[in-house]
């Protein structure tokens, strides 16, 4: 398929089954990256309490390198989407490149000083002092992997957002799936104990990474060439344009992970501080992938708001967000009951010789599912202000749930309810995201069809649809 035939393919294709066509591998591919967390929980749960609190520890890092990644990745990715619906394709092989090997580079300078200094690291992160050093075998071969995987995120979402869903899935499910034949492996068999889940992490990226990066020599996908990477102010106002949303999300994704670090070992009862971080480390990764089905179906949405957008047919854009929100909203209500009923269950798959971090964790778990289903809507809307290039809305609502709520809720109800503060503060956030969210809502929804108004006009006057020049 060559880039002319994908124009009309994601202009063309009912929108509905065109969202479910991207929606579907990208669903597979945000799960998948999940499982690489959950799937380390589960077998370290093995271990003892203190290796479950050290990766939970250790999260907050990850959190960071998915931040850079998603950074470079939507924010270049976001531009090549609309470059390519405008049909202007140079634009969007520079802006490739400049995004994958910026990624590469950030990767490589938070590398070296965070190896170097890996116990101060751990510490900075909230590790308590008998989890500490099962946090530095953790972390280890994770930063020393941080370039590739930082550059992969970044691969897999430009392949993402340029319509090219099924490929980025694929190197992504491979890597998953070596994760988890070489956990076990690396864990018992060598045992390397908390340090083989790590490397077994650091391996399957760079396995991705790998097939990744060979994806986008296919003939439908935007190449990355090294004589193309002309970094300059231009493309990074662009990426900035297009990555500050997913920017502060994850880097408030990574400050929340630190404060409730903090928050489950303070509140904790005397002598059980591991066990309250274990608790939230496994909620933390369970909840993460339940959201990562939402994630995925929204930014499989997200390609097909890109191209029509610049193409300049907003009823299509206006179908695929009002059907992204039916759909997510539906799912997470299915999950939040489950949930509900089974919350106990859910922990001791992880780690059910602690009484205590399952107590904890179910109370955590139940607390989320309660306001969980209403992030479907503020989820989409985000995505799409996002994609559209509307930054200080999206950025708004992406810092919200883990920025403008969390932190207070994280901050002040732990003072008034002690441990229970703590389980309670991602539900109470969530409830004022959506809140935030809905008028936001109600306003694009509008704004979208009076521009395919607009544009019908303009089409009768002419013959001819007008796309935007988003440059």
């Amino acid at each position: 398929m060559s880039l002319d035939d994908k124009y009309r393919y994601m202009t063309e294709t009912p929108v509905r089954r065109l969202v479910l066509r991207l929606a579907v591998p990208t669903v597979v591919s945000m799960v998948v990256t999940a499982l690489y967390n959950v799937v380390d929980a589960a077998f370290v749960g093995h271990l003892s309490t203190e290796a479950t609190a050290g990766i939970g520890i250790a999260f907050a890092y990850m959190t960071f390198i998915q931040a850079m990644g998603f950074f470079f990745g939507h924010g270049s990715g976001n531009y090549i989407s609309r470059a390519l619906g405008a049909k202007q394709y140079d634009n969007a092989g520079r802006m490739a490149a400049v995004g994958f090997f910026s990624a590469f580079i950030v990767g490589l300078v938070a590398a070296v000083p965070s190896l170097l200094c890996l116990r101060q690291l751990a510490e900075l992160l909230g590790a308590p002092a008998d989890v500490v050093d099962e946090t530095c075998n953790y972390l280890r071969y994770i930063v020393l992997a941080t370039p590739f995987m930082m550059s992969a995120f970044t691969l897999n979402n430009q392949l993402r957002l340029q319509g090219n869903a099924r490929f980025a899935m694929t190197g992504i499910a491979v890597g998953a799936l070596l994760n988890i034949a070489l956990d076990p492996l690396f864990i018992f068999t060598f045992g390397w104990g908390v340090a083989g889940a790590s490397a077994a992490t650091a391996v399957s990226q760079l396995v991705s990474w790998s097939i990744l990066l060979w994806g986008t020599t296919r003939a439908d996908s935007v190449h990355i060439e090294l004589r193309n990477f002309r970094p300059s102010l231009w493309y990074y106002n662009e990426i900035l344009h297009g990555g500050l949303p997913s920017l502060g999300r994850q880097f408030f994704n990574f400050f929340a992970a630190l404060t409730l670090n903090y928050a489950a070992a303070r509140y904790a009862e005397p002598g059980f501080e591991a066990s309250s971080v274990g608790a939230f480390a496994i909620v933390t990764r369970t909840m993460m992938f339940a959201f990562s089905v939402v994630l995925g179906f929204d930014q499989g949405f997200q390609p097909v708001a890109g191209f029509n957008y610049g193409a300049g047919k907003y009823r299509r854009v206006r179908d695929a967000y009002v059907f992204a929100i039916q759909v997510t909203t539906v799912l997470l209500i299915v999950v939040s009951a489950f949930g509900l009923v089974f919350a106990p269950d859910v922990i001791r798959l992880f780690r059910s010789e602690d009484t205590v971090l399952v107590a904890i964790g179910a109370r955590a778990l139940r607390w989320q599912c309660v306001a969980f289903p209403l992030m479907g809507l503020a989820t989409a809307t985000n995505m799409l202000f996002q994609n559209i290039r509307m930054t200080f809305k999206s950025t708004l609502l992406s810092i919200g749930r883990q920025g403008i709520f969390f932190l207070p809720a994280i901050f002040v109800l732990p003072r008034l309810y002690g441990i229970h503060g703590v389980e309670m503060a991602q539900a109470v956030a969530d409830i004022c995201t959506f809140l935030l969210s809905l008028p936001y809502a109600i306003w694009i929804y509008r704004k979208l069809s009076c521009m395919e108004a607009r544009t019908a006009v303009l089409s009768t006057n002419d013959g001819e649809e007008r796309p935007v020049d988003f440059r």
